[in-house]
This record gives C-alpha cells, sequence and structure tokens, in this order.
C-alpha cells in the first residue's frame, strides 16, 4: 500500500515543485500519493495545518518559526525539513503613483530597480495637502514580502510612520489596486505581471534586486507528522527535490507554466504564468521586460539550495528582530535544528 498525504498550497507561480511532483508522479515515483489542496490565504492555510487538516504544505519561510513563537496564533510544533524557492517577489506599484513620482520628481521615466528614496518628495507634496498616506499590501505580517518591502522603504530613508502597512491576500491585490485602496503591493508571481497586464501597475523592482538568493517557501509541517510518518516525509521531500532538479532546466520551465496555467492550479493566462519562471520581469506595457535570470529559483548546480541551512534560519530570524516582530529572548528561546530540519532534509535526499 501507498503511503497518503495531504499537502496544502497557495496557487502561486513558486507552487510549481508541488504542482510538478504531483502532475510528474515524482511523488508516486517515491510511493507517496499526495492529494494537493489549494488555499486562498495564508492565515487560512497555517491553521489548517497546525490543526492537521493539511499533513504538510508549501509555506512561507518564516512561518514555521512564527508558529514555533506562538506569534498571532497558538504556539504549533511546525518544522522546515526542506527549502522549495529562492526569491520569487516583486513590488508593483500603481499607475497613478508611478506619475505621481515622476511628477513630484520633475523625472520623465523612472529607472529601475526603482530608489525608494523616489519616494519622499510624494509623501511631502501629501503631507502639505493633507491627503492620505500612501497604503503598500504585502500578503502575510510573517512573510518575505514584508520584510522586503519594509527593506526597501527603509532604504531610501522612508519613515514607516509616514506609510501605511496593510496586509492584503494574493488575489485581492489586483482589485485593491484597481479599486485605490492601496498603492503598492510586494506579492509573488503571477501578481505583478496580472497587474502590468491589466494595465494596472508597474513593477519597480523584484525581491531578487533587493536580497539575492533569499528563502522564499519552504514544505511546512507538524513536528509530530514527521514523528509518526518519517517514510511519508522522505518520499515527499524526495519527489520535491526531483521537480526542483527538473525545474532548472528553462525549457522544462515554458512546460511547467503550461501545467501552471490549467484552471485547476492557478486559472492564469499563460502569458502571466510565464515570465518570471523564463527570468523575464514585466514593467508595463510601454517597456521592454528585464531580464532577472533568478526571479524564481528553485535548484542550483553550485549549493544545495534545497537544504534549511543554519545561516537561511539566522538571516529569517533577523529580519523578523528588525521589523521588531521578534524580541532577542524569543530568538533565543528557538534551538538551533528546531525549525529548520537539516537533519530530516539530509536523510530522505539519501534515497536519491
Amino acid at each position: 500500500m501507498s503511503l497518503q498525504a495531504t499537502v496544502g498550497y497557495i496557487p502561486l507561480t513558486d507552487c510549481a515543485p508541488l504542482v510538478i511532483a504531483k502532475e510528474l508522479g515524482f511523488f508516486q515515483q517515491y510511493g507517496v500519493n499526495v492529494d494537493l489542496q489549494a488555499q486562498r490565504s495564508w492565515a487560512t492555510l497555517r491553521e489548517k495545518l497546525h490543526a492537521g487538516v493539511l499533513d504538510a504544505a508549501q509555506v512561507l519561510a518564516p512561518l514555521p518559526f512564527a508558529s514555533q513563537l506562538g506569534l498571532d496564533t497558538v504556539a504549533t510544533d511546525v518544522i522546515a525539513p526542506m527549502v522549495l524557492s529562492l526569491n520569487g517577489n516583486a513590488i508593483t506599484l500603481s499607475n497613478y503613483l508611478c506619475t505621481e513620482i515622476k511628477s513630484a520628481n520633475s523625472i520623465k521615466d523612472i529607472n529601475l530597480p526603482m530608489a525608494a528614496y523616489l519616494l519622499e518628495k510624494v509623501i511631502t507634496r501629501r503631507k502639505r495637502k493633507g491627503a492620505s498616506k500612501l497604503r503598500f499590501a504585502s500578503v502575510f505580517p510573517y512573510s518575505c514580502h514584508f520584510y522586503q518591502l519594509c527593506e526597501w522603504l527603509k532604504s531610501g530613508g522612508v519613515s514607516m510612520s509616514d506609510v501605511d502597512l496593510t496586509i492584503v491576500t494574493s488575489d485581492s491585490m489586483i482589485s485593491a489596486l484597481h479599486n485605490g485602496e492601496i498603492d503598492g503591493y510586494c506579492a509573488g508571481g503571477p501578481w505583478n505581471a496580472k497587474a502590468v497586464r491589466a494595465g494596472l501597475g508597474t513593477t519597480v523592482l523584484t525581491s531578487y534586486d533587493i536580497w539575492r538568493e533569499s528563502p522564499e517557501k519552504v514544505l511546512g509541517l507538524l513536528g509530530s507528522f514527521y514523528r509518526h510518518n518519517p517514510a511519508t516525509v522522505y518520499a515527499i521531500c524526495r519527489g520535491l527535490k526531483q521537480a526542483c532538479q527538473w525545474l532548472a532546466s528553462i525549457p522544462n520551465r515554458f512546460e511547467a507554466a503550461c501545467i501552471l496555467s490549467q484552471s485547476k492550479y492557478l486559472d492564469a493566462p499563460i502569458e502571466v504564468v510565464a515570465p518570471s519562471l523564463l527570468g523575464s520581469c514585466l514593467i508595463d506595457l510601454k517597456h521592454s521586460p528585464r531580464e532577472v535570470p533568478d526571479y524564481n529559483q528553485f535548484h542550483s548546480k553550485f549549493v544545495d539550495i534545497n537544504s534549511p541551512t543554519q545561516s537561511s534560519r539566522d538571516w529569517l530570524l533577523q529580519q523578523m528582530l528588525t521589523t521588531g516582530q521578534v524580541s532577542q529572548a524569543q530568538v533565543d528561546s528557538l534551538k538551533v535544528g528546531q525549525v529548520f530540519r537539516a537533519d530530516i532534509y539530509a536523510e530522505a535526499m539519501l534515497g536519491l
């Protein structure tokens, strides 16, 4: 009898390893039958994972740490035995804001990747007029999207008190931008390309421009699930590893885009799914795309990026510290190897 697992994911471009492992039979090759279940929001996915409704899930890299520390939830033993992807996010601003930026700075065009200091004169203008603050969205508080947005704003000398930061689910970003509820957002694909294709936004930089090779999504599961089902976890990791290796090929990535665009997965046109997978960042409707070769990264022949290393752990916790989400005492309470389980990954890879 084959092993069984219910695995959750958010319909995003970088869910590719899970979809490919399922569609191309990599999970079954290692003896596990995986039921992939799409979730609408990271909060819903987290609660289902905590409750054991999902056996495992594609999760935001900082989320297991937030779960362990009980941030906005009951403290839960969530572990991450594998990194699924690096990079993958981008910051898209409304076309209205881009026009405002050019006017305030007396420039004809915005050089990309855009420097955040260009927002300062817009902020000053708005203060003078008594207008509302600039409002930017990210998808979840404990996400690299949020940290990248904060890092970008701070790099331009923008005070956090001069902007409003809010949380919006990925699939609501376009409507929020269209309705003027937000001025911009940091999200993963295909939501940046969608805004560009719809003529609503301009993608001014990617997460690769902010932090190169930053961990983005990891495999998350309860520590208790691993203790009771180690063989299942190893099989899932092996199937995902093979999918990540398969995704290293550009021709394969185009095939992946075709699969992902199906209604049962992203339900999106290939022209918004494919660009980031192929190393192309759509800017707006007037300019040619930017080349960003590692826009989405799932595998590297030079270093094993799928191993959840201590350096990645320390880096993520530093972002949580910098943004004031955790204290040093909370960080110190997490033992090395408690959340990012490189030992489980190493054991799983022995079967390859």
